[in-house]
């Protein structure tokens, strides 16, 4: 079974930083594009950064390049999100996505809290 376990959420002040952490179970990175994504309060789902493991190509938002940084740890089979100079509009839940070329909507986890306090 396909798992995505979000963790590393929390309450930081504008200019802070927090890592996210995404651990996976039950397939391995090797065909996965893995996903970071946030909805804020009353607004939709948005990209916010993603790795495709087949040839270690990465995306970032506009609004999130430079301060964020994906990265993974395969022995761990886990994501990592590095939210550097965090502002207030970041507040959101953030959820990452396991994607296989053979499902599109891919594999959502459960998300983690994400609060910057201005």
């Amino acid at each position: 079974e396909v798992q995505l376990v979000e963790s590393g959420g929390g309450l930081v002040q504008a200019g802070g930083s927090l890592r996210l952490s995404c651990a996976a179970s039950g397939f391995t990175f090797d065909d996965y594009a893995i996903g970071w994504f946030r909805q804020a309060p009353g607004k939709g789902r948005e990209d916010v950064s993603c790795i495709t493991f087949s040839d270690g190509s990465t995306y970032y938002a506009d609004s999130v390049k430079g301060r964020f940084t994906i990265s993974s740890d395969n022995a761990k089979n886990t994501v990592y999100l590095q939210m550097m100079n965090l502002k207030p509009e970041a507040t959101a839940v953030y959820y990452c996505n396991g994607r296989p070329p053979w499902r599109p909507e891919g594999y959502w986890g459960q998300g983690t809290q994400v609060t910057v306090s201005s």
